[in-house]
């Protein structure tokens, strides 16, 4: 043969990830007509965890040694890419609990945390947030105020936390707070814990079957076995719970983008204006193009990312079998380690906000293609809108995202903020 193949990269979905994408599939067409009625009646759809939780999706990327599936991270952000094309909402609450809740155990817990909470959020039998924004720390978590102290069992949390996706029904939740010393430090929190409060925040534009919570933590108990990680590395937490976060908003996008081209298309082959169908006009078929291009750009950088991502989940985890003082190998110091995180943190920015934009686009696309028929809540495309909003905004703003992409590869001397 006189051509050699020397690529390595291949995005060809196996039987076993095509069999399992077929069970997500089944459970989400399952529940797509309940998901639309709780939308429409802004409640919490009860029946995410029951019937997600048959297939093992509530732990899907957690190891099977603590109940998981034991997934890679490609193969879970496919699941998730499928269940965005149910909207925003429902993307939400696995983004929370999965993303920004198990990962972050998996990724930073002890032994003796991870048996406790792994396999109870696997399960279902509890839900899992993340408790980070602030009403004075959004997209600059080092500003947050929320202070714990010491006693001789335990550590006291005060503050307040907002935003927080499944926070009225989630049992356990990492938070972060600052010491006497003004380092930031992560704790595992049982909402049950005396001091602890969540309240709805309502009256939202969007992300109508999400339950968002405001947190006070009114001089809140928590033992010390619950502190997360080293003491003081708190923020660094945070910050790499945010490369998974956003892999997750990217990948639930790619799915609303699906959504919002086959709507269009379904509209536009049966809906005639002028003597015509609306499928057979130039300006709307440049709506349809640019959404097409929107879900090719983005979904191969969903794809791209979570390789990347899942190199150094991989890195990481060796590194925990080498050495039981794994935590302290993790910094800039160590060059291999800080390649990888830097390169996992770049391609996270950038897939979260072209994808985000994208999204946003082409739900406004889908709206105008409908027309008045777009314009209530009762249509997929109005609800995609609606949610797509908050995705440019949460997981990093994504002005601040261009800030950080840029200053990523101009040098720290040059960051913007």
């Amino acid at each position: 043969m006189s051509y050699s193949n020397l690529s390595k990269m291949n995005f060809e979905v196996s039987e076993e990830q095509n069999n399992f994408l077929e069970r997500v599939d089944t459970v989400c067409k399952s529940i797509r007509d309940y998901e639309s009625d709780c939308y429409l009646e802004e409640k919490a759809n009860d029946r995410i965890v029951p019937e997600f939780g048959k297939i093992g999706m509530l732990g899907c990327p957690i190891s099977t040694k603590y109940g998981g599936l034991g997934y890679d991270i490609l193969t879970y952000l496919l699941a998730i890419e499928r269940i965005g094309r149910e909207g925003n909402s429902l993307r939400t609450f696995f983004s929370a609990h999965i993303s920004i809740g198990q990962m972050i155990l998996q990724n930073w817990a002890d032994e003796d945390q991870k048996k406790q909470y792994l396999s109870s959020t696997s399960s279902g039998k509890s839900i899992m947030a993340f408790a980070l924004t602030e009403p004075e720390a959004g997209s600059d978590p080092a500003s947050l105020t929320t202070k714990f102290e010491e006693s001789s069992d335990n550590f006291i949390l005060k503050g307040k936390k907002h935003w927080v996706g499944n926070g009225t029904i989630a049992k356990v939740i990492t938070t972060y707070a600052r010491g006497p010393d003004g380092r930031i430090s992560a704790f595992i929190v049982d909402t049950d814990s005396k001091g602890f409060r969540a309240e709805e925040m309502k009256n939202k534009i969007g992300l109508l079957t999400v339950k968002n919570a405001e947190i006070n933590f009114e001089n809140c108990i928590v033992s010390k076995k619950n502190l997360l990680g080293t003491k003081g590395k708190g923020l660094s937490i945070a910050y790499s719970a945010l490369i998974d976060g956003r892999l997750s908003v990217a990948a639930g996008a790619v799915g609303v983008m699906k959504d919002c081209l086959d709507e269009s298309i379904k509209h536009s082959q049966k809906r005639q204006q002028h003597g015509s169908l609306l499928a057979k006009k130039q300006l709307i078929q440049e709506h349809l193009a640019s959404m097409i291009v929107n879900i090719e750009s983005s979904k191969w950088l969903v794809y791209r990312a979570a390789m990347v991502r899942q190199k150094l989940h991989d890195y990481v985890e060796s590194l925990k079998e080498q050495n039981e003082n794994w935590q302290s190998k993790l910094n800039r110091e160590n060059k291999e380690y800080s390649l990888l995180r830097n390169r996992a943190d770049t391609l996270a920015a950038i897939t979260k906000l072209h994808t985000s934009n994208a999204a946003f686009d082409c739900s406004n696309r889908a709206v105008q293609i409908f027309g008045s028929f777009g314009y209530q809540k009762t249509n997929r495309v109005a609800r995609h809108f609606l949610d797509s909003r908050a995705i440019t905004i949460y997981e990093g703003a994504n002005e601040v995202l261009k800030l950080k992409i840029a200053s990523l590869e101009l040098g720290d001397k040059f960051q913007a903020y």
